[in-house]
């Protein structure tokens, strides 16, 4: 059997693709794998730099974040406490929430009679009265004194003052007419007097907390 020695020529051949055989091996001018060693440290790197900059946009965000959210003294002034246990039937207090007047009434048998004989079908904003109250105190009746037209304060909150045709509140601005559930019933005011969040622990009303 014929045998064939390579020569050293043979042995560094360069292939159709460019590679070199070297020795039996082919060398196709990749870089070791040291090289991607070297990536894969400037990508671990790279996260760590920006995950150290994110922590340090958290640590400066916080204390304006902080900042923004209500302090204890601003919630409070935030509510308004009225004590309403020597509040008698068919009485009323007038009283400020937020730099705007409330009107808080103990209804009368009447009124409440009143309010609830109205069909909603003759409601320009139809709520019932038991709507607008709370469960445990349908005679406690808490609106805004703001009329819902252009911001006057209605009539009829204080003894002899006007409470219009229906016997709630009158707006003497532009004559809006509230009934017993300051709800509208004639005049341009859009919708009933507001009915701001609310609650109720024994004598003590709290305006601005459900």
């Amino acid at each position: 059997m014929a045998t064939t020695t390579a020569t050293p020529d043979e042995h560094n051949a360069v292939v159709d693709n460019g590679a070199v055989v070297e020795d039996g091996v082919v060398n196709d001018g990749v870089a070791p794998a040291a090289g991607h060693d070297g990536v894969r440290r400037r990508d671990f790197i790279e996260i760590a730099a920006v995950s150290a900059a994110g922590m340090g946009g958290l640590v400066m965000v916080y204390p304006l974040i902080s900042q923004m959210s209500p302090s204890a003294d601003v919630l409070a002034e935030s509510t308004t406490e009225l004590d309403v246990g020597a509040l008698e039937v068919g009485q009323s207090i007038k009283a400020v929430f937020r730099k705007q007047p409330v009107f808080v009434r103990r209804l009368t048998a009447a009124e409440i009679q009143q309010a609830d004989a109205v069909s909603i079908d003759e409601l320009r904003d139809p709520q019932t009265l038991a709507e607008r109250t709370l469960v445990d105190h349908p005679d406690l009746l808490v609106v805004m004194g703001v009329c819902t037209h252009l911001g006057c304060v209605p009539l009829g909150a204080a003894e002899g003052e006007n409470k219009g045709d229906y016997g709630g509140y009158f707006c003497p601005c532009h004559g809006s007419h509230y009934d017993t559930a300051a709800r509208i019933r004639k005049g341009p005011a859009p919708t009933n007097l507001l009915v701001p969040e609310y609650s109720v622990n024994g004598t003590a009303l709290v305006i601005g907390e459900a």
